[in-house]
């Protein structure tokens, strides 16, 4: 949950006055405070909110320790939202603050760290070490509850049961279409879809792994409970919000989609505009393609995924943002594969399963795949149509943002992939983060160039003139690279025979059309300044004055 001014003000009280000491640390860091002594906090307070049952624990800094407000100067010059990136270099599985508040009480600056509890299974550790609560300081933490913590593991939010849910929580729609959707999962074995048919409500969610002996599941009332059910999440209600851009991204429109999650997907679906794109992706044609923007299998994919692996112990919502060229998903919770290039690799498989009992749970309703082929399908769906890939933003911690482009950014690597179909899934990677401007490693920057795909200084490359010249994009090419150092030497001598003399500055504006337009001013002075020291060695020019008001003239003969 993110809180707003007046309920983190509300919140702050209550840790005052009721919170348990366990999960709650006030500091009073009038000035500063050790940044090893936070790590080690956030350790302490992870742990024992996970084995409280907390969903957040609190660090405070500006009240003492007998709840007296003080204030605090902690990073008020800055660098305070810092803290959630320096964080996760020294904690296990990337973890760090829920979010960081600054907020004013009784005339004090106070600052809240939201701290989230450790993952089923695995304590929270600081440099390496896990750390507990003892009184008013850190310990190491003990081996009892290094045990309750570990006992977890196989434990599952999403498969635990709701005690007081019953089968008339659930939307009869969803349950019908659950049916539906399990009997086609059994469409080669014919015997088994007439026994389904015979079979009661719960015992076919019993057989799809919904329900347990007939009990409701969490999992059962994401996909299938009605909306009203939503009160037995305690205040978080689990959503999808669909949210329409202008071109200037202000909202244009938005809505809000609740459990069912199962019937969600298709209403989500339903308001996304899918229109037909025309693009050119080959250059032995001048017949353009017509595509929809987005494949319908890969909207879907997203969503279910968003739904199947969000953290609903932060208590957020899933995201969908439609933009004029562009969709975005976003979900709640570390990216488990932790970077893009695991999850496509060839056999990879996630170290854990956030929701298991869950994402059982789909597979047999067809909404994801079983064998973690989902990212590396939506990818393979991209490179077919010769678009931009999925680009993956794991920027904000326990947040994973994913981009989807509708239309080509670069024709140079559109027609290279319609040309050259038989380039590897991590070569297409690299040229699309070519084509996105991002910085590939220099490594990879040499394997490209030796195999003529890239061009340029690193590391700033682009399409190479093999390329280029294959799609017939010259033109580019040429803007790129720059004319020769032999022509621009030209254009420098005829400069200064026109004018008599020039500055440095006033030759490169003489140039300005023909240095590479990839290069910056910096970078542009430079070269000039390189080729002008050429001519002088050539006694072509000469400089008059040594300083930096010098002006170039033709070498005089004799």
């Amino acid at each position: 949950m993110i809180y707003t001014d007046v309920q983190l003000k509300e919140k702050i009280t209550c840790l005052i006055n009721e919170f348990e000491s366990e999960v709650v640390e006030f500091k009073e860091a009038k000035t500063n405070y050790s940044f090893n002594e936070i790590g080690k906090y956030f350790s302490a307070l992870s742990n024992e909110a996970n084995i409280r049952g907390f969903q957040e624990a609190w660090l405070v800094f500006g009240i003492t320790n007998d709840k007296k407000f003080t204030g605090t100067e902690f990073r008020k010059q800055g660098g305070l939202q810092n803290l959630k990136k320096e964080l996760v270099n020294g904690t296990n599985e990337r973890l760090t603050f829920l979010e960081i508040y600054e907020v004013y009480m009784h005339k004090c600056r106070i600052i809240a760290f939201q701290i989230p509890p450790a993952i089923r299974g695995i304590p929270t550790t600081w440099q390496g070490a896990a750390y507990a609560r003892e009184h008013e300081s850190v310990c190491p933490l003990p081996m009892n509850k290094v045990d309750l913590i570990r006992s977890q593991i196989g434990m599952d939010w999403s498969k635990e049961i709701v005690k007081e849910a019953s089968l008339n929580d659930l939307d009869p729609m969803a349950v019908q279409k659950a049916r539906e959707l399990f009997s086609k999962r059994q469409s080669d074995r014919r015997k088994s879809q007439e026994i389904l048919s015979q079979l009661s409500d719960i015992e076919v969610l019993n057989k799809a792994g919904i329900t347990i002996k007939g009990e409701i599941t969490r999992t059962a009332l994401l996909l299938l409970g009605k909306s009203e059910a939503s009160y037995f999440f305690d205040g978080f209600i689990p959503r999808i919000t669909w949210t329409l851009y202008n071109a200037d991204n202000s909202v244009k429109a938005y809505e809000h989609f609740d459990m069912p999650l199962l019937l969600a997907v298709d209403n989500v679906y339903s308001k996304i505009r899918n229109e037909k794109y025309r693009y050119i992706a080959g250059q032995q044609t001048l017949f353009p393609d017509e595509v929809n923007q987005y494949e319908p299998e890969l909207i879907k994919e997203l969503i279910n995924n968003c739904i199947a692996h969000q953290d609903y112990r932060m208590r957020g919502k899933i995201n969908v943002e439609e933009f004029e060229d562009r969709l975005v998903f976003m979900n709640e919770g570390a990216f488990i594969p932790e970077t893009i290039e695991a999850a496509l690799e060839p056999g990879y498989k996630p170290p854990y399963y956030r929701n298991m009992f869950l994402c059982n749970a789909m597979v047999n309703l067809y909404m994801i795949d079983s064998n973690s082929m989902g990212i590396p399908m939506i990818y393979q769906i991209q490179r077919d149509k010769c678009f931009p890939l999925p680009t993956y933003d794991l920027s904000v911690v326990n947040r994973v943002k994913v981009i989807i482009y509708g239309k080509i950014l670069d024709k140079n690597y559109t027609q290279l992939l319609r040309a050259d179909t038989d380039l590897n899934m991590g070569t297409v990677f690299l040229l699309d983060k070519v084509q996105k401007k991002e910085i590939i490693s220099k490594e990879n920057f040499r394997i490209l160039k030796r195999r003529g795909l890239v061009e340029g200084r690193y590391p700033n490359i682009f399409v190479s003139f093999k390329i280029a010249d294959l799609v017939g994009q010259r033109a580019v090419y040429v803007r790129n690279k720059g004319l020769d150092d032999d022509i621009c030497k030209q254009l420098i001598m005829k400069a200064l025979e026109t004018m008599g003399e020039a500055s440095k500055q006033e030759i490169m504006e003489v140039l300005e059309n023909a240095l590479p337009e990839i290069l910056n001013e910096d970078q542009k002075s430079k070269k000039v300044s390189n080729l002008l020291q050429s001519m002088k060695r050539e006694g072509l020019v000469e400089a008059e004055g040594k300083t930096r008001h010098a002006k170039w003239v033709l070498q005089r003969k004799g």
